[in-house]
């Protein structure tokens, strides 16, 4: 089969059969969007719900990629087919993913069981809330599991990507202060799991501290009185291959605690809802680029422009048109 001239459901039965070219070609057409990427969503949500999906962040320089391509390297080993979407930062002048190629990954496994693919930020989350959980569920359909999702550093598209996970791993690293920018950037709320990486290196033990000071501090204590989970901070050092197995170990158990406590398929459910949402919020911007270069609608920025109505008057008024236009719409 040619994978540049397949039909989309051809690809999808190809990767679903093994076809590790006809996965690229689909991932490809999920990074850019449109009407391609919506159907690979219809025929892979039929089949996806089975994998465990883990996030992986951290600042640069954590150690991330190291720790990753050593954990594929033991589940690969105890025959498992993991999966790892890695997104990258981009490059501003192709606009694709610096690391696309994910050579630390690749070096350390080699050709195996399980496939890693990096996406590009294009300096924004708006796609990744749309293309990352396409990229994991179509993944989770092919017979990928686990999923690994690891993000480029600490931020909001952290959150947003960590967030498309059952369980959230931050890793930390002495020396750089990454337990107050954890906490700066909100990831010490939704960490499921700390590990400090380079725990031979001076410091270590004051990160684990500074995560314990803080995880009594916050409102996660409160969650752990009303679930009974806590989130461990493992020590490794993952050049070394020290701590993987028991980072591993602790995402395992978290697993279970959310299927024993059904926040597994409540988890699943918000990310449904968050990505409805962002899929609706991006109809909805399309729409009022559209309304707003159509004559009322320039009418209304001139006038703002002009400081004859407020743009609060003009924002509400091209709203009303928008939802007039909607039910007006068979």
């Amino acid at each position: 089969m040619d994978v540049r001239t397949a039909s989309i459901p051809e690809l999808y039965t190809a990767a679903r059969a093994g076809d590790r070219r006809a996965l690229g070609r689909l991932l490809t057409k999920v990074e850019r969007g449109r009407a391609e990427a919506d159907k690979i969503s219809e025929l892979a949500h039929l089949d996806a719900g089975n994998a465990h999906i883990v996030g992986i962040t951290g600042s640069p320089g954590a150690g991330k990629s190291t720790l990753v391509g050593q954990l594929v390297s033991e589940l690969v080993a105890a025959g498992k087919r993991p999966a790892v979407l890695a997104v990258d930062p981009s490059s501003p002048l192709t606009g694709g993913a610096i690391l696309g190629d994910r050579i630390r990954i690749d070096a350390e496994n080699g050709p195996s069981s399980s496939f890693v693919r990096s996406m590009a930020t294009r300096g924004h989350s708006g796609g990744l809330a749309l293309a990352v959980p396409l990229a994991v569920r179509l993944f989770d359909a092919v017979g990928y599991d686990p999923v690994i999702i690891e993000t480029v550093g600490v931020g909001q598209v952290e959150v947003d990507v960590v967030g498309a996970a059952d369980t959230a791993v931050v890793v930390l690293t002495p020396g750089m202060g990454d337990g107050v920018q954890a906490n700066k950037a909100g990831l010490l709320e939704v960490a499921d799991l700390f590990v400090v990486n380079k725990a031979d290196r001076p410091g270590a033990n004051d990160v684990r501290r500074d995560i314990d000071l803080m995880l009594d501090l916050s409102h996660v204590t409160g969650q752990e009185s009303e679930t009974g989970y806590r989130p461990p901070i493992i020590m490794a050092s993952a050049l070394k291959g020290d701590g993987t197995s028991d980072v591993w170990d602790a995402v395992t158990t978290h697993l279970a605690h959310l299927d024993e406590t059904g926040q597994r398929a409540a988890r699943r459910r918000h990310r449904v809802r968050t990505e409805i949402k962002a899929r609706m919020a991006q109809a909805l911007a399309q729409r009022t680029d559209i309304l707003l270069d159509a004559p009322v609608g320039s009418e209304l920025l001139a006038k703002a422009e002009l400081a004859e109505i407020a743009p609060t008057w003009a924002t509400t008024a091209l709203l009303e048109l928008l939802l007039s236009q909607a039910e007006e719409t068979p």
